[in-house]
């Protein structure tokens, strides 16, 4: 193995961010500010993905105050402390550097929405009165009703009784 190998292993990071040419990011960045350190959040779309392995940067571009302000980040920089994807949006390029051209609503990308996966819910069913045995064969009719009378809804018990009071 090539001692270039080796230290290129040792500067990658074990899990890279995945995210794409046109999503719309938050880059968290570790800033040092004297003996501080804090995290600084950039935001913006992801116009370039460039290189590979520990080499590889992207772009990343917003408005500010009506200027275009672009940086380009390595992806597996130690600075860069986490990449969070807002929205994806649906792009025929690699490098959108014709966003740069655009204003306003002509820099607008079509948004791509993701189904995120449902929760299975588990469905209760009703519960089931079972009636004894010997209760059925003394006195059959009493059986049925019973049954019947589980199985009716309380709306229709509530309007026989106010008819019976009446």
């Amino acid at each position: 193995m090539n001692i270039i190998d080796v230290v290129d292993k040792e500067s990658m990071k074990e899990k890279v961010p995945q995210f794409k040419v046109g999503d719309l990011v938050d880059v968290h960045v570790k800033t040092v500010e004297g003996d501080k350190e804090r995290i600084q959040i950039f935001n913006g779309v992801v116009i370039k993905r460039k290189g590979s392995g520990p080499r590889e940067t992207f772009t990343v571009r917003r408005v500010v105050q009506g200027e275009g302000v672009e940086r380009i980040f390595p992806v597996h920089s130690p600075n860069v402390a986490d990449v969070k994807v807002k929205k994806s949006h649906k792009t025929r390029r690699a490098k959108l550097y014709f966003l740069r051209d655009r204003k306003g609503k002509g820099a607008r990308l079509k948004e791509i929405r993701r189904r995120e996966k449902k929760a299975t819910s588990v469905k209760k069913k009703a519960p089931v009165v079972v009636a004894d045995e010997s209760a059925e064969t003394a006195n059959p009719e009493k059986a049925v009703i019973a049954k019947t009378a589980a199985k009716a809804p309380k709306a229709k018990a509530k309007a026989t009784k106010k008819k019976d009071e009446k």
